[in-house]
């Protein structure tokens, strides 16, 4: 045996964590939920939030429309960490929930890792540093400045880059022209004729928050859309655990007493949750195609429907789907249905030829008159990036902008080192509540992280055949699903028979079991010395230095436990 005299062994103990500079884009709750795992998970770090809103909160800052709410129930719509007993409805409205953000940053001090009002320009990985280079902007004092990274975490979410619709002559229009996304704040409706286009998860919330102030409402609808009955109402119908029998409510307002008993019975209140959490992660045997629980849903909600639209048949063939349903996401659009049927609403199936100074033109050759137009009209779903984001294979903008978004379990890319996204493509975002699923892609970039630092990694990315594999298998099973059926939905960005490219291969708790284990065995690695075991130092161990307890695998003393 030789050996080898350029192996020089490290004097570091095992476990010493090198010194990284993480920086997370966007301060919504995966990038706020980041902090605080950060802070658990790991030390000897620096990490900085840029958001390029004024204020934290995301999606629930920008997103402040008539009538918008999270379509979870508030209750399993929040952190596990931190939980809030005294949300006011079953469903949250916006302000509640970006309140409840807020206030999370404010109690646990995470807003001093968060520089709001910051965008980021660009970001460059340098192979010979194993950095991210990025240009970031100050939008208030307009500097442009560089930071570096030695992991990039992409927070800036799906829903969040609204768009116009692409009619002729939109530009053109006198009135007031305004997007769900981006509404004015204090905007006057009231007595107004206003029309709404789409009726996708904004444009169903819409259109009853305001049916009643206006003078007319011509709700232009290209596509039929299955709704639920209120998932309240169907829940408490079951009564399939005492607790339920219990639950006091006024309409989908808790009563004070309600409140009061979540707040001051926490076994009560997790009991609950988890009632109402089992009952959502149920809703996945229903997406697959063709199934018994398949076909008797579909019976169940046309028969809701149709009862709900008072039998006119004008509605029912406007709005009735025959894809299956799950195909588009599932709302329970509370009140939607009922406003259709008012006196001062008008339903339009036409397809809108073009916009004019104050009407709209149809494919009829009608011009319908108008004051305010508002574009329910969503949101850039194709997962390209906002910015460049250049790494070894070049520009991610790029690569995705001419072929399918494709990420390995929706977190990482080939050819992207120490880059991270939050529900990227094929995540489950159409599954239930992101704040349990942004937990778990935290602790999982979390672990990856540490294991960089304490294994003298310096750089990792999947491989391109582990990539391959995972999609040979997302396409092979897809097909079985209803998301996969031929419909317009923004789970097939927009297209009618596209990819699915929105929603995870199988159910919530499959992804967050897929999700326990880092599979190092798909990644590709640079590492600080030739040698993998160089990490292993000197002989000694963290776990046995400083204050910790050198013997934990024997227990934990009842008089030094935390």
């Amino acid at each position: 045996m030789t050996s080898n005299v350029s192996y020089a062994v490290s004097e570091r103990p095992l476990g010493t964590p090198r010194h990284v500079r993480i920086v997370t884009i966007g301060a919504g709750a995966s990038g706020i939920n980041m902090i605080r795992t950060l802070r658990e998970k790991l030390s000897d770090y620096e990490h900085v939030v840029y958001d390029k809103n004024p204020s934290v909160g995301g999606t629930w800052y920008e997103n402040r429309y008539p009538g918008c709410r999270c379509d979870i129930p508030a209750h399993n719509y929040q952190f596990s960490w931190k939980k809030n007993p005294a949300w006011s409805t079953f469903f949250a409205k916006a302000e509640e929930i970006e309140r409840y953000l807020c206030d999370i940053c404010r109690e646990s001090d995470l807003g001093t890792s968060i520089k709001t009002s910051h965008v980021v320009k660009s970001a460059i990985w340098s192979e010979e540093e194993s950095l991210w280079h990025l240009k970031v902007e100050n939008t208030e004092s307009k500097e442009l400045f560089d930071d570096f990274c030695h992991f990039l975490l992409d927070a800036t979410g799906i829903l969040n880059k609204w768009k116009w619709p692409d009619i002729p002559g939109l530009n053109n229009f006198k009135g007031d022209l305004l997007h769900t996304a981006n509404w004015p704040k204090d905007f006057e409706y009231s007595g107004k004729r206003v029309a709404v286009i789409g009726n996708g998860s904004s444009g169903v919330q819409l259109v009853p928050a305001i049916q009643k102030d206006v003078k007319e409402l011509v709700h232009f609808v290209r596509s039929p859309l299955w709704v639920t009955p209120p998932p309240q109402q169907m829940l408490f119908a079951m009564k399939s655990e005492s607790i339920l029998e219990d639950i006091k409510m006024e309409g989908d307002k808790y009563t004070p007493e309600q409140i009061e008993k979540f707040a001051s019975d926490p076994e009560y209140y997790l009991k609950y949750m988890k009632i109402v959490e089992e009952q959502i992660n149920n809703r996945f045997p229903g997406t697959i195609k063709d199934s018994d629980i398949a076909r008797y849903t579909k019976q169940a909600l046309t028969q809701y429907m149709k009862a709900t639209l008072k039998g006119d048949e004008k509605l029912i063939k406007a709005l009735v789907p025959d894809f299956a349903v799950g195909c588009r996401r599932l709302t329970p659009a509370i009140g939607y249905l009922e406003s259709l049927s008012a006196e001062n609403v008008r339903v339009v199936t036409d397809t809108i030829t073009e916009v004019g100074e104050h009407t709209i033109k149809t494919s009829t050759r009608e011009e319908i008159e108008i004051d305010v137009l508002i574009c329910a009209t969503g949101f850039d779903v194709s997962f390209c990036p906002r910015f460049p984001i250049i790494g070894r294979e070049g520009n991610l903008q790029d690569l995705w902008k001419d072929a399918l978004p494709r990420a390995y379990m929706s977190s990482s890319v080939p050819g992207f080192p120490n880059y991270f996204m939050f529900l990227g493509p094929n995540a489950p975002i159409g599954h239930g509540s992101v704040f349990t699923i942004t937990e778990h892609v935290a602790t999982y970039i979390a672990n990856i992280i540490l294991k960089c630092q304490t294994e003298s990694i310096l750089s990792l990315a999947p491989s391109t055949e582990a990539l391959d594999d995972f999609y040979e298998h997302i396409n092979a099973f897809m097909p079985r699903t209803a998301w996969a059926s031929t419909c317009r939905s923004w789970f097939k960005n927009g297209k009618e028979d596209g990819p699915v490219t929105a929603l995870h291969p199988g159910s919530r708790i499959h992804w967050f079991h897929m999700l326990e284990k880092f599979r190092g065995e798909d990644f590709v690695y640079t590492r600080e010395k030739k040698n993998r075991f160089s990490y292993l130092g000197n002989g000694f161990s963290t776990k046995e230095l400083g204050d910790g307890d050198p013997s934990w695998y024997l227990g934990t003393l009842k008089s030094t436990a935390k």
